[in-house]
């Protein structure tokens, strides 16, 4: 999704006092009108988690019939993203001809590389009638190798991902590996990205990766005496050998991977390079992007134009 008029403050409170965690983060609620957005990466303290740059929750939202999500045509360099939903569906459409109805349980990895512009909507008999929308937005930062390889669109229906369960606990591993299965998903750094569903009273051992953070959609948890609650993003020391239990129904998600070198943001571009950030705005300003193919007359204009 864009970026667009979306600043999310986030309270953030160092963990030296709890083993095993370095930060917890709070993100603010923003309502977008119809559905609020909560903005845990990238805050002052804490710009990634591996090659994750960005974090959104969008929801839980219920929209009446007639209303819903309607993201018009923006552009991105120089990274990729991913969108997982848990509930309703998003219409994706983008400027190397992808159609692709999103729904829950799906991976939908966009490879932007040097520049891709896409749309997300809703189709028509979803828009119709009440329905839901909930799940995160997610931002990966390529290589410096691959920034500006060319842009592509994946799209891993639910039954590709790989679902494990341990000690009872459903675990689903969407992107790199974990727990001895390896999701089909496209990776570009060492990457992880998981999610397990615990019931009060169960236990789960966290995989070591260089970097890591975990986030609670719904329930709390406890790791190393500190209670962990729904809607904090929660960054994780690294090396730690980490087990967290439930004190509550919970869904967690894990995200992680190896450190990267400094990368720029600014509005929905990023990139190593500061200069070429100016070089997108500037190409996005005179109209040099290609269009999405389906979505061609609209377009959200360039913050402050």
């Amino acid at each position: 999704m864009s970026n667009e008029q979306l600043q999310v403050d986030a309270e953030c409170e160092l963990g030296q006092s709890c083993p095993g965690i370095a930060l917890i983060i709070d993100p603010k609620p923003k309502d977008l009108g119809g559905f609020t957005v909560r903005r845990c990466l990238p805050v002052r303290e804490q710009r990634n988690v591996g090659p994750w740059i960005f974090f959104d929750e969008m929801g839980p939202a219920q929209f009446s019939a007639g209303s819903g999500v309607n993201v018009r045509p923006h552009p991105h360099i120089n990274l990729a993203t991913v969108i997982y939903l848990f509930a309703g569906e998003i219409l994706h459409r983008d400027s190397v001809g992808s159609y692709q109805p999103i729904q829950p349980g799906d991976i939908n990895l966009m490879v932007a590389g040097r520049g891709i512009v896409h749309s997300e909507r809703e189709r028509p008999e979803i828009q119709r009638q009440p329905h839901p929308l909930h799940g995160l937005q997610l931002w990966l930062a390529l290589p410096e190798a691959d920034e500006e390889c060319e842009p592509a669109f994946y799209h891993y229906p639910a039954a590709q991902i790989p679902t494990l369960e341990l000690a009872g606990v459903p675990v689903r591993v969407m992107i790199g590996s974990a727990y001895g299965v390896t999701s089909p998903v496209k990776t570009f750094f060492e990457t992880l990205y998981l999610e397990a569903r615990l019931q009060q009273g169960q236990s789960l051992k966290l995989p070591n990766v260089t970097e890591r953070a975990l986030y609670l959609t719904r329930g709390e948890l406890e790791l190393n005496g500190t209670v962990l609650k729904a809607r904090q993003l929660v960054v994780l020391h690294p090396g730690a050998e980490l087990e967290v239990k439930a004190l509550s129904e919970c869904q967690l998600a894990l995200i992680g991977g190896e450190s990267i070198s400094k990368r720029y943001i600014e509005w929905n571009f990023v990139s190593s390079r500061k200069e070429r950030i100016e070089q997108a705005k500037a190409d996005w300003q005179a109209g040099r992007f290609a269009k999405v193919t389906g979505d061609e007359e609209e377009f959200i204009p360039l913050p402050g134009s």
